[in-house]
């Protein structure tokens, strides 16, 4: 039987453009957030697990869906966080200088953003012990998470437990409020 695993991201963020913002806890739009809920709310299976990242840009979204389904089971799962991108929080990207992103880049996998923030290393790490989990045999499920955490899924999907450089971390990204579905045959499962 194949296993799915719908990875959903949130609404558009209460932010200016431009802000670097993985670890911080900034809302999302409510009507953005509920439109988004009851756009996918319908389309999940019966009994799927729903995780969510225990941002409240995130677990808004994961609550508007377990109100609309609620023998869905929810859980918040830290593993599911966006990256800790360390001093750069809170500041716009631009303002970030371009020594510090070579830095990060030169050493991608192993440096931590903003100095003392988290590495692709790390954060991979605990997004693949999710990923591993629910491989081995959590069943259909919702995560309901954040660009990096989707991209690091769909690495960990291809085999890649961490990318050796920056030019192996997946471009473009999941629009807010979309979802995408990453199915397990029933001989990988």
């Amino acid at each position: 039987m194949t296993r799915t695993l719908w990875l959903l991201r949130h609404a558009p963020v209460l932010a200016e453009a431009g802000l670097c913002y993985g670890a911080a806890d900034i809302e999302a739009d409510a009507e953005a957030t509920l439109a988004a809920a009851r756009r996918i709310a319908p389309q999940l299976p019966r009994g799927a697990a729903l995780r969510s990242s225990p941002l409240r840009r995130c677990a808004a979204l994961a609550g508007a869906i377990a109100a609309l389904r609620p023998e869905l089971r929810l859980a918040h799962d830290a593993r599911l966080a966006e990256m800790d991108f360390g001093a750069w929080e809170g500041r716009p990207w631009s303002s970030i200088a371009r020594e510090e992103l070579d830095a990060w880049t030169a050493d991608f996998a192993d440096a931590r953003a903003g100095s003392h923030g988290e590495s692709v290393r790390a954060f991979m790490a605990r997004v693949g012990q999710a990923y591993d989990e629910w491989r081995a045999g959590e069943g259909d499920a919702l995560w309901v998470a954040h660009a990096g955490v989707l991209r690091a899924v769909a690495l960990l999907h291809r085999g890649v437990r961490c990318p050796r450089d920056a030019a192996g971390w997946p471009s473009g990204g999941l629009p807010f409020g979309e979802w995408q579905v990453v199915e397990l045959p029933a001989a990988a499962a």
